[in-house]
């Protein structure tokens, strides 16, 4: 023991910090939310149907030993090859049997629908394989799937774990003698989805983040696209995540991770659930050729889009802090596809069209008054919402000297009545409500008022009313 005044000897951790119950850690989160309603502030419902808790501890893995004590490289795979990604941006399988998951990402599929169909899909491959006198190690050695990756962190990184350890479990049914076929080889690249044609800088971040979830998710390959920032800038991306954040010093850098453990559990247990569904009504091969995976995906994709026009999904820089003056798209490469951003870029081209047409860009005057808190809160608000559709936005207090082809009032639900009353006899553009004072609507559209924006509002739905209204680059422009 040292001898030194006031040393007292060695750490013992269990002794400093003793330890706390999940119920203790409850407690606490309770008391902090002050009455706030636990499963609305902390649950994270995803769209694939996972719920995600606020905390993950040590006693959440205790199922899960075949997978986190394995190590990289061993089956199941789940922690991946043990090597360094590649990077490669034209990235393809010469001589190998394509699983392209990346186009089911594409078409607008969850995170479940990649790994169920992609699994379903895999599981015909080996099959028509071994039908055909290919030992399975052999058939499942020549096939590789394509995946993206989006911008949900932790989701991609759990994504590719989990989709390598059911695909060795499917492996393993086939009869493999040599448990390393079994391993999923993983070509991924960037996401098409979430880019947009005029917000190239975000695009950047973006891919950035995509290629750092497809290394820590083990990859075998990655593909970093350009979309609307110059091509050498992916090629950087590589660079940047090799020699500044050494992604290839680290063999699965995720694991062990409370959280990542039990998210690729999750998702690996309902993408297999999905690939039983599948296989339950006639397999992927059938289910395609009825149209059943068209459909699927159709809907999902249709969820998105309303959940994008309403902002339940936030897309920055495309439905929420929009850049204003960016009225031109960008015009560096830009891969074709469906894309979340393009009913608000259809926005964005009519208001280009109308200013290179006109010499001007109509104008959003956002008039304030009242409560200083709310009414700064709904300037914000309305400046994101009309901003999205490239209005010039204009902030004031006063009408004096604004000339305005839509004023916003911005307020409080008491003070609204009375602004509306003054506003709507002093000005001829159409007068609007930042908010929505269900109480007081009928007195308010009886003073003027034309209309109103709120965060229940469709954005897609409101912002093409009111180009219509105003005639900015015309409903035929609109139907095209």
């Amino acid at each position: 023991m040292p001898d030194r005044p006031g040393d007292l000897g060695p750490l013992n951790l269990p002794d400093v910090f003793p330890p706390v119950s999940d119920a203790e850690w409850e407690s606490v989160i309770r008391a902090d939310l002050k009455g706030a309603d636990y499963d609305k502030r902390l649950l994270w419902r995803t769209e694939e149907g996972v719920t995600v808790r606020p905390f993950y501890r040590s006693g959440d893995l205790s199922e899960l030993a075949t997978q986190i004590e394995s190590h990289p490289g061993a089956f199941p795979f789940t922690r991946g090859s043990g090597r360094s990604p590649s990077f490669d941006s034209t990235a393809h399988a010469e001589g190998q049997t394509a699983v392209r998951a990346d186009l089911l990402h594409d078409a607008g599929a969850t995170t479940v629908q990649e790994l169920g169909f992609a699994l379903a899909e895999g599981v015909e491959r080996m099959a028509a394989l071994t039908d055909r006198g290919i030992p399975a190690g052999t058939a499942a050695s020549s096939i590789t799937f394509f995946f993206a990756v989006g911008s949900t962190f932790f989701l991609e990184i759990a994504k590719l774990r989990a989709a390598r350890l059911a695909w060795a479990q499917v492996v393993t049914a086939f009869g493999v003698q040599d448990p390393a076929t079994a391993r999923m080889r993983q070509v991924v690249r960037t996401a098409r989805t979430n880019k947009s044609t005029y917000d190239p800088y975000t695009n950047l971040l973006r891919v950035t983040t995509e290629a750092l979830s497809a290394c820590i998710g083990g990859c075998d390959t990655l593909s970093v696209e350009s979309f609307g920032f110059d091509s050498h800038l992916a090629t950087n991306v590589g660079r940047i995540l090799v020699e500044e954040s050494h992604v290839n010093a680290v063999a699965d850098p995720a694991g062990g991770s409370y959280y990542v453990e039990v998210l690729t559990d999750m998702l690996a247990r309902q993408g297999w659930a999905a690939l039983q569904d599948v296989e339950r009504r006639g397999g992927f091969a059938a289910l395609e050729a009825a149209g059943a995976i068209r459909k699927a995906l159709a809907q999902s994709r249709a969820r998105r889009e309303e959940a994008m026009a309403s902002r339940r999904l936030t897309l920055v820089g495309v439905n929420s802090y929009p850049d204003v003056d960016a009225l031109e798209p960008a015009v560096s490469p830009q891969p074709e596809g469906w894309r979340l951003a393009m009913p608000y870029e259809r926005l964005r081209t009519r208001m280009a069209t109308y200013a290179r047409e006109t010499g001007r860009r109509p104008v959003v005057l956002l008039l304030t008054r009242g409560d200083v808190k709310m009414r700064m809160a709904r300037a914000n608000f309305a400046l994101n919402f009309f901003g999205c559709a490239g209005f010039a936005i204009v902030q004031n207090d006063t009408l004096d000297g604004a000339t305005a082809d839509l004023v916003v009032l911005c307020s409080s639900d008491p003070e609204y009545l009375a602004f509306a009353q003054d506003i709507c006899p002093r000005t001829s553009a159409p007068v609007i409500v930042a908010g929505n004072p269900k109480d007081q609507r009928e007195q308010l559209v009886a003073a003027g008022v034309q209309g109103f924006v709120h965060v229940q509002s469709n954005a897609v739905a409101t912002l093409t009313e009111w180009l219509d209204r105003l005639e900015i680059g015309g409903k035929a422009a609109h139907a095209s």
